[in-house]
């Protein structure tokens, strides 16, 4: 990178609490990082109250109200925000659209995701829903870099989490989240880095 810290932005659609988890390492001074925007697409997130907690510049983007998907030109908005930003990095925190090209291109191999399963199982909305219908052990989360397939990209890093007897949805989420919140800032940490090599599919850490 080439700053003494590298420089993320956050996408973010719902309440960020993984925004906030990565936000307060962020204030650590030996952590590589530094969020300079938050982009959300809904101007009532809650993610827009923590970054005006913690002093971070945000924009709201009009994307269109087609679920998943972004409105012709939306897209190219976020990515001139980012320009302006000088942003290295991107991490989408609960940014509940589909990326294509304009993201895809300015950034290459720069966007990380976090998703409520141990990817490749379980890919899409309702992650956790859909671990215990169909009756896993273990559940979890994984960071994964962004490509054209959702939710297929190249895995950074994986938690695991134990499918308990008693779990409806909401346990099972509350359980996956604490570890989401964990491996969020462990990844972008590597990535910022430059910690890592890919090969093929296989993302390998290296000290």
């Amino acid at each position: 990178m080439t700053h003494n810290r590298c420089r993320l932005a956050v996408l973010g659609s719902g309440r960020g609490s993984n925004f906030k988890a990565v936000a307060e390492n962020c204030t650590r001074d030996d952590f590589p990082v530094e969020i300079v925007v938050l982009v959300t697409d809904n101007p009532d997130a809650g993610a827009i109250g923590i970054a005006e907690e913690f002093g971070i510049p945000w924009r709201y983007v009009d994307v269109g109200e087609k679920r998943g998907h972004m409105k012709p030109g939306s897209e190219q908005q976020i990515v001139d925000i980012l320009g302006d930003f000088g942003v290295e990095l991107v991490f989408l925190a609960g940014f509940m659209r589909i990326l294509k090209e304009p993201l895809l291109n300015g950034f290459p191999n720069k966007i990380l995701n976090i998703h409520p399963s141990l990817l490749p199982s379980f890919k899409g909305l309702k992650a956790q829903r859909q671990a215990l219908e169909y009756g896993v052990k273990i559940a979890g989360c994984s960071v994964h870099f962004v490509e054209k397939s959702v939710d297929g990209g190249p895995i950074i890093l994986q938690a695991a989490v134990p499918v308990e007897d008693g779990d409806d949805s909401d346990a099972l989420a509350h359980r996956i989240l604490a570890e989401e919140h964990r491996i969020a800032s462990e990844a972008i940490k590597i990535v910022a880095g430059g910690a890592y090599r890919v090969e093929g599919r296989r993302v390998l850490l290296e000290p």
